[in-house]
């Protein structure tokens, strides 16, 4: 890695380390807005919780969240958008479910739901901890994406709320299912594709999952050279990935791969 990339991974790291309290940090305003209107009220339900603008648009102006941008009034570069500037994730995702968008890991919530999928989380209250691994251990199924070091852009600062979460900070859940995300800082910055779940995906600075001692009740599996990890936990299962890149709003390339993931996931 550069110079200038490990100042950014440092700069990063320093500012989460600063902030404090940001395992109850959530977005403001977003649990205040209205759900929009589902588009299959009859799809099977898919719980969404993320920090990326993928339900979200990310942008300073409420009223753009709510209603999405207008002929005129959208000075952002939406590449890889779909229809009014819907991201094409979400376009993706909703072909299939009706996603319920969650601002928070709540047992009550949550044991409603059979599928959810975690795409660059926040990091976990304590009790939200407990409560994803007691709804996994019931029989819920969850797609984990988790990026030690993010590359997507973002209008927003370091040290924004609104930003996207830049490291991923996950080690009490996953170190309780027998897993530790790693990084290595001397990897190549460019994009790359690499073999993950039976097909190709893009990855730029990706984690590597691997076992440790510890785990408890789980059976995880490491795939791809790290990249993928298979985890049986009591009655459910996870599915997790180390990058997000695949995810980033401009990438279209990531469509098919995050396909054949939500089908490796939850079919």
């Amino acid at each position: 890695m550069s110079m200038a990339g490990k100042a950014r991974l440092a700069l990063a790291a320093a500012v989460l380390a600063i902030t404090g309290g940001i395992a109850a940090w959530a977005l403001p305003g977003r649990d205040a807005e209205p759900m929009p209107a589902v588009r299959q009220a009859n799809a099977p339900a898919l719980a969404l919780f993320t920090s990326l603008p993928i339900y979200w648009r990310e942008t300073d102006d409420l009223s753009q969240v709510l209603d999405g941008p207008s002929d005129g009034d959208d000075d952002g570069d939406h590449s890889g958008e779909g229809h009014g500037g819907t991201h094409w994730a979400r376009t993706a995702l909703e072909a299939d479910y009706r996603l319920v968008p969650l601002d928070a890991l709540d047992g009550e919530d949550l044991a409603s739901l059979k599928r959810l999928v975690m795409a660059q989380p926040r990091p976990l209250a304590p009790a939200e901890n407990v409560a994803l691994d007691e709804w996994v251990r019931g029989g819920g199924r969850l797609l984990l994406f988790a990026d030690p070091f993010l590359t997507e852009h973002s209008r927003f600062a370091l040290g924004d709320k609104r930003r996207p979460q830049d490291i991923v900070l996950l080690s009490p859940i996953l170190s309780h299912w027998g897993l530790e995300l790693r990084f290595d800082e001397d990897q190549p910055e460019a994009v790359r594709m690499v073999a993950l779940g039976g097909g190709k995906v893009p990855v730029r600075l990706p984690g590597t999952l691997a076992r440790i001692e510890g785990g408890v009740g789980s059976d995880c599996r490491i795939e791809d050279g790290g990249l993928l990890a298979t985890c049986t936990i009591g009655k459910g299962r996870a599915t997790i990935v180390a990058d997000a890149a695949m995810l980033e709003t401009g990438r279209m390339d990531g469509a098919s791969a995050l396909d054949r993931l939500v089908q490796r996931a939850f079919d």
